[in-house]
């Protein structure tokens, strides 16, 4: 498909994202030809730079660069991509903080932009229910919900798009996805790296404003949603919604690795959670009693992002004689290896009824299609791709990220906030045996 002819704006242009991310997706993405050779892209920022200079800036090929330009500012933006072409439709991206969102929307109403604009967002969408409702309310006084993108990145992963098919396109798992079969559900999100340069960033929010709001709501929603009706944006979303309403917290445990409040830009006296545990309830018939566990932190023991969904021990006990029998379990891997497990329980071989645990294993790694290895799409690859198609299905709508912060607002900034050494995961206090996903990844490395 080639859409277009697109202008594509990058509001922040010379900052650290568009260098990393955004210029390589969309270098990438013309290679591919999925952008029209008419579609330029136009970077913009508070510093007067020459388009030379601002090519330079990236280590691009000299037929894409042709297609960088420059704007200072905003004011006059439209008419200097007017000067440009004739084009259909004008993608901006916000790579700017979240404070000045509104301000800019504003400024790009006023300088002309209008319904042919949309427009892209990072988190965090609010730090709280209230400002989240305030920042979609000033948001929506210039752009139709249908323009605005809120992007989670986590759902551009590969595998994660890869649990609803997983769910929806496989009768064997369907009939047993549910509270009679199922005894609980983990979702783990751990990082070796404290908050690094981020400090300033990380103090005002925190991980369970950083990583639960968003990221592990939307894999929790994946996991346990209804089939929607169709795989429209609307239908995902409105069964996303459905999920959301009926989660609640039984329990919140905040964590701080020591040494957090010494990094760069972190308040001496800081009680922000660097870590955190989390005990949820679904209350639907499909869940109704089944545990959801949530961890997610900083300077931990690894890196990983899994969810394991463990199953009932089978009743009746036929080979209890042979000793403890290990419950079945779905690992959806996500990073840094992504790939799907489920682990069952088989005969050893031998005259001997000897119960052994192995694994039935699905790796990326190993099923790229192509005659060569074909690559994983980065992120933001997928996302500004279906962002300039307007298709909304891996963004989140405005009711999404207001009933996420609803479900985790009487945690925030409350309780007490033990120390862990950093390099060293916290010792539980759910009384949760967490499975040890590192074992796992054997399989998939």
């Amino acid at each position: 498909m080639e859409p277009g002819p697109y202008a594509i704006v990058i509001l922040g242009a010379s900052g650290d994202l568009a260098k990393r991310k955004l210029i390589p997706a969309l270098l990438r993405l013309c290679e591919d030809g999925l952008l029209e050779p008419s579609t330029v892209i136009i970077g913009s920022g508070r510093n007067a730079i020459s388009e030379e200079i601002f090519r330079a800036m990236f280590d691009v090929s000299v037929q894409f660069a042709s297609r960088l330009f420059y704007h200072q500012g905003i004011s006059g933006l439209k008419t200097y991509i007017a000067n440009k072409g004739n084009f259909s439709k004008v993608i901006v991206f916000f790579a700017l903080p979240p404070q000045v969102y509104s301000e800019r929307a504003a400024e790009l109403a006023k300088d002309g932009f209008g319904p042919e604009t949309s427009i892209i967002i990072e988190k965090p969408f609010g730090a709280d229910y209230t400002s989240s409702v305030e920042l979609n309310r000033r948001l929506t006084e210039h752009f139709e919900e249908s323009s605005i993108f809120r992007i989670d990145h986590y759902l551009a992963k590969e595998a994660v798009q890869n649990i609803l098919v997983f769910r929806f396109a496989n009768p064997l798992f369907f009939p047993v996805w549910d509270n009679h079969y199922i005894e609980s559900i983990q979702i783990n999100a751990s990082e070796t790296q404290g908050v690094v340069n981020r400090g300033s960033y990380f103090d005002s929010a925190g991980i369970l404003r950083d990583m639960v709001q968003n990221h592990l709501m939307q894999l929790l929603c994946l996991t346990t949603m209804e089939p929607p009706l169709s795989l429209e944006s609307e239908d995902i979303v409105a069964r996303k919604i459905e999920l959301l309403r009926c989660v609640s917290i039984e329990e919140c445990h905040r964590f701080q690795y020591e040494g957090y409040r010494g990094e760069k830009d972190v308040d001496a006296h800081s009680t922000t959670e660097t870590f955190a545990e989390l005990k949820l309830g679904i209350n639907n018939f499909r869940w109704a009693g089944v545990p959801i566990y949530m961890r997610c932190g900083k300077a931990l023991e690894r890196n990983g992002t899994e969810i394991a969904v463990r199953f009932k021990p089978f009743p009746g006990g036929l080979f209890e004689k042979q000793g403890p029998i290990s419950r079945n379990t779905i690992i959806f891997m996500i990073q840094p290896n992504a790939g799907i497990i489920v682990s069952i329980v088989g005969k050893e071989i031998g005259r001997e009824i000897n119960l052994v645990n192995t694994n039935m294993r699905f790796c990326y790694d190993e099923h790229r299609l192509g005659e060569k290895a074909r690559e994983i799409p980065e992120a933001y690859q997928k996302l500004l791709l279906d962002a300039v198609l307007g298709n909304h299905t891996l963004f989140v709508t405005a009711h999404e990220t207001e009933l996420s912060w609803k479900v985790i607002g009487d945690f925030l900034d409350k309780g007490e906030v033990a120390t862990y050494p950093f390099g060293k995961d916290p010792p539980t206090r759910l009384g949760v045996e967490w499975i040890d996903f590192e074992n796992y990844y054997s399989s998939c490395s």
